[in-house]
């Protein structure tokens, strides 16, 4: 996990272009999704991490954006529902 106020705006393009760091996050709602997610292009910087792929950000106890990640929410989702039964 990577903070964005911990990188500067040229290493972090450079770590997208090169695909290390696929998936954004917020670190208070412990939400990730696409890097594309009008959600999360709108958070503070202070709040924004970011993730090589979903496997790190799983491990990290985030869960999946329900806008751009809508299929892997709706799995989460379930799986979180049965677990609670």
């Amino acid at each position: 996990m990577l903070s964005h106020s911990q990188i500067s705006a040229k290493s972090l393009r450079s770590k997208i272009h090169s695909r290390e760091v696929c998936f954004g996050g917020n670190k208070k709602l412990k939400i990730y999704g696409l890097l594309s997610c009008l959600s999360g292009k709108r958070m503070k910087i202070e709040n924004r991490v970011f993730f090589t792929d979903e496997k790190e950000a799983l491990q990290s106890n985030y869960r999946p954006c329900g806008h751009c990640m809508r299929e892997a929410y709706q799995q989460w989702k379930q799986k979180i529902f049965t677990l609670g039964s």
